[in-house]
């Protein structure tokens, strides 16, 4: 993938809002976590974010950023961060994992075919009811709080067999997330949702443990699902919404203008990712062709919305309300 290019003029204005005040901080160096490769969208922004937290700091603050899951998996790193004392500081999590600990109101970003298009997510990132989901894990008493929020794409299944319609679905093996939601629309399809850790997925595939799988399109390049699971579906499911999310002992470790660099930054890193998802998608489908991917667009999702609409009614009602005004976020016709 192409390497992101700071924009200048952003991080200026952003030192400059970040720098006032006396600077009497201690260094610190907070530890990072990225499940995914350095060069998918999701280890992209998550450099741009060290990168500017270290710039608007002037090196006080280093992040020391691990990807390919070198510190553990998403359950793993989990536990540490949910517990005192935790020696990894920082995890970019994707925000329908988040519904497995509890948080509600963030699951209703996982719900089937909630967000029409990357501006109607966008739209709602910049709300403040963005803030008020960022803030759901602390008031739960996790440990941990959102920073904020960014996207990798819309989610599509890959299998090793074709998928063109819903109907082959039926007995099909499927890896989905673990929330309510997603194992809804795979029991609603007719298929056999199996648990698999994220890291043995390359594995399960390849051995015939499961038949198919989801994620967004650049993590299926980045990870090289097509070696094992050739097929894609462009269905868009759901929107592959990302949530860094910081220890609450870190963040209240910070003074507050290193809380303030910190947010900055992460408002300059989702910008980043914004532009870097836009442009990535029509390359990525490029690199999937060469690699003798075979991908199926879907032209019409009715029939998809269709078999899962009694799992999008009954996820709604975790809060029918704050449900409908992130729909309001989509842009007008």
């Amino acid at each position: 993938m192409r390497k992101l290019i700071f924009s200048v003029a952003f991080l200026s204005a952003l030192f400059v809002s970040c720098k006032a005040g006396k600077d009497g901080d201690k260094a610190i160096t907070l530890v990072m976590s990225e499940v995914n490769p350095p060069e998918t969208i999701a280890g992209q922004m998550d450099q741009a974010f060290k990168r500017a937290v270290e710039d608007l700091s002037g090196g006080k603050i280093k992040i020391d950023l691990h990807c390919s899951g070198e510190l553990g998996d998403v359950e793993y790193v989990m536990e540490l961060m949910t517990k005192p004392g935790s020696n990894i500081h920082i995890h970019r999590m994707s925000a329908v994992n988040m519904a497995s600990y509890g948080c509600k109101k963030t699951s209703l970003l996982g719900i089937p075919y909630t967000f029409t298009s990357k501006e109607h997510f966008w739209n709602f990132a910049a709300s403040d009811k963005a803030k008020e989901l960022l803030n759901e894990p602390a008031e739960l008493g996790l440990r941990v709080k959102g920073l904020f929020f960014a996207e990798e794409g819309f989610r599509h299944f890959f299998s090793t067999t074709k998928i063109e319609k819903v109907e082959d679905f039926k007995g099909l093996r499927v890896r989905g997330t673990s929330d309510a939601a997603m194992q809804g629309l795979l029991n609603d399809f007719g298929a056999v949702s199996v648990q698999v850790n994220y890291a043995d997925l390359y594995d399960s595939l390849q051995r015939g443990v499961i038949g198919a799988a989801e994620q967004p399109i650049a993590n299926y390049l980045g990870k090289r699902f097509y070696e094992v699971a050739p097929y894609i579906v462009l269905d868009g499911h759901t929107l592959g919404v990302m949530e860094p999310v910081i220890t609450l002992e870190a963040w209240n470790s910070l003074s507050d203008r290193q809380q303030k660099i910190l947010l900055e930054a992460g408002r300059y890193a989702s910008e980043v990712c914004r532009r870097f998802s836009a442009s990535e998608e029509n390359r990525i489908k490029r690199e999937l062709v060469k690699e003798n991917a075979t991908i199926t667009e879907v032209t019409d999702k009715e029939p998809w919305q269709k078999a899962c609409e009694r799992v999008i009614k009954d996820a709604c009602a975790v809060d029918s309300a704050l449900y409908e005004k992130i729909q309001s976020y989509a842009p007008r016709l």
